[in-house]
C-alpha cells in the first residue's frame, strides 16, 4: 500500500495529534496573520473533526485582512481576543462525531463544505455584536472554523445549515472538491441570466434561466474566474462564445486550454483585445449584438462600456463587483424601455450549487485542474496570499496541509495522478 492510499483509506487505528499547524488571523493586516501550532479542537456532542486533505486560498480572505471586525460576518467579533482560523475552500475526511452524532458520521468518510452557513450563530453569542441578534448567516474561515488548517471543527451551524455536502464519487481528488466553492459562485451567477420566450404570436411567455442557447455569449475577463465562467458557459450551447481580454497572455490561454473543447461542442470560440471589440461583436452578429455579457472583472469604465455591446433582450451580468462609493453605472431608460435589456449579478452560491458544482466537476464539464496555479504545504498560506494581493498569481493555489514543508511549486494544470504523486512524495506520515 503506498503512502496515498493509506492516508486515504486507512483510519483503522487512526491517531488525531494534540497539536496542529493552522493558519491563525489575531488583528487586521498581513502582520497579524500566522502559521502557527494550536491545539487540535475536540468536537462537542453536536460536532464533527475534519482531517483538511486539500485547500485553496481565497481572495476574499484579503477583505478579512482589511476589514476585521467590522466585516459584516464578523459583527464586532474582536480578533485581537478570539483570533479565528482562516479558509475558506477546501476538501475534508471524517476523524471523529461527537457523542450524539456517532451512529450518523463515520471516520474516513469524505465530504465539501460549502463555507457560506446560512443559519444564525449557535456558538460565542457573547462575542458579537447585540449578542448576534439578526444575524441570520455565518461562515467557515470566518467566525466559524477554517480550513486552512490540519484539522477543522465542523459546527452546529454548518450541519444546521446543510452544508457539509457528500460527495458524488468518494475518488474526487482532493483539489478538485476544494475547487469546487470557487466554481460554483460561477454556477450561481450563471443561473441569473434568463431570456423571455414565446413559442408563437398566441402563446404566452415563459423564461429559461441561464445563458441563451445558440445565442451570442461574451465573458469579459479572461483572469481565474472569467476562464471558469468561459468553461461553464459552454454547457448552454452558445452559437459564439466572445471572450475578451486586455492581456494577449491571458487570450492566448483561453486559445489554449478552452478552444478545443468548444469546437468539439459546436462553438465558435473567439478571442478579442477591448479596442477591436465593437467591431468584431457588430460583424458577427450581424448589428444584432450580444445575447449575454459577463462582465467577470470589477473596472468600472469597463462595465459601462459593455452596456454598448448589449442587443435586444440581452442581459448584462455583473460577476466582478466595484468599490463602495464608485459603484454607480449609467443605464438607459430608453434601451430597458424599448430593447428591453435586462441587469442581474450575484454574490456567492448556496449549497445547490456547490452540489451542481461537484456532479459538473464528476460529468467533466469543467476540469478544475485547468484552474491550479500552485501546489505545496500549508505554511505557504501567507506567501500565496501576498501574491494575490500583488496579483502575481494566476489561478488557485492549492495546499495540503498534511505534507512535509514544501516550497511552492508552480504548475500548468493539475490532475488526479499528479496529486497521487505530490502526496506520495510528501506525505508525513
Amino acid at each position: 500500500m503506498s503512502k496515498f492510499e493509506k492516508y486515504k483509506n486507512d483510519f483503522k487505528d487512526y491517531k488525531i495529534p494534540g497539536t496542529m499547524q493552522a493558519t491563525v488571523l489575531s488583528g487586521l493586516g498581513f502582520e497579524n496573520i500566522a502559521v502557527k501550532e494550536v491545539l487540535v479542537p475536540e468536537p462537542g456532542p453536536k460536532q464533527l473533526l475534519a482531517r483538511v486533505d486539500a485547500a485553496g486560498v481565497c481572495t476574499s480572505i484579503l477583505k478579512i485582512l482589511q476589514q476585521g471586525s467590522n466585516h459584516q460576518l464578523f459583527n464586532g467579533w474582536d480578533l485581537v481576543k478570539w483570533p479565528v482560523i482562516l479558509g475558506d475552500e477546501g476538501s475534508i475526511t471524517i476523524v471523529k462525531a461527537g457523542s450524539e452524532l456517532k451512529d450518523k458520521y463515520t471516520a474516513g468518510k469524505r465530504y465539501g463544505i460549502q463555507p457560506a452557513v446560512n443559519h444564525r450563530p449557535v456558538n460565542y453569542l457573547e462575542r458579537y455584536n447585540n449578542n448576534g441578534k439578526g444575524m441570520e448567516k455565518t461562515a467557515v474561515g470566518y467566525t466559524l472554523s477554517g480550513l486552512l488548517a490540519e484539522f477543522i471543527l465542523i459546527q452546529e451551524e454548518v450541519l444546521a445549515g446543510n452544508c457539509l455536502v457528500s460527495l458524488p464519487d468518494d475518488d474526487m481528488p482532493y483539489f478538485a472538491v476544494s475547487m469546487a466553492e470557487p466554481i460554483s459562485c460561477v454556477i450561481s451567477s450563471q443561473t441569473r441570466n434568463f431570456h423571455i420566450y414565446k413559442d408563437s404570436p398566441m402563446s404566452q411567455r415563459y423564461a429559461k434561466l441561464g445563458i441563451k442557447e445558440n445565442g451570442i455569449c461574451i465573458i469579459v475577463g479572461a483572469g481565474a474566474m472569467g476562464l471558469i465562467h468561459i468553461e461553464l458557459a459552454m454547457r448552454y450551447k452558445p452559437r459564439i462564445l466572445i471572450v475578451n481580454d486586455l492581456l494577449e497572455e491571458r487570450l492566448e490561454l483561453v486559445n489554449k486550454i478552452l478552444k478545443p473543447k468548444a469546437e468539439k461542442r459546436g462553438i465558435k470560440l473567439i478571442t478579442v483585445t477591448p479596442d477591436k471589440m465593437y467591431n468584431l461583436l457588430t460583424e458577427v452578429s450581424d448589428g444584432k449584438m450580444a445575447d449575454d455579457i459577463i462582465i467577470a472583472v470589477g473596472v468600472k469604465q469597463v462595465q459601462q462600456e459593455a452596456f454598448r455591446w448589449l442587443g435586444f433582450g440581452g442581459v448584462v451580468n455583473l460577476f466582478g463587483g466595484l468599490p463602495r462609493g464608485d459603484s454607480l453605472l449609467n443605464i438607459d431608460n430608453i434601451r430597458v424601455h424599448y430593447e428591453e435589456i435586462k441587469v442581474t449579478g450575484s454574490s456567492g452560491g448556496d449549497v445547490g450549487d456547490y452540489i451542481a458544482t461537484l456532479d459538473a466537476i464528476k460529468n467533466n464539464d469543467i476540469d478544475a485542474g485547468n484552474y491550479v496555479a500552485a501546489v505545496g504545504s500549508i505554511d505557504n498560506a501567507i506567501k500565496v496570499l501576498q501574491m494575490i494581493n500583488n496579483k502575481q498569481i494566476q489561478g488557485k493555489a492549492i495546499l495540503y496541509p498534511h505534507t512535509r514543508q514544501t516550497d511552492l511549486k508552480f504548475v500548468d494544470c493539475w490532475d488526479s495522478e499528479k496529486e497521487k504523486e505530490f502526496l506520495d512524495d510528501n506525505l508525513k506520515y
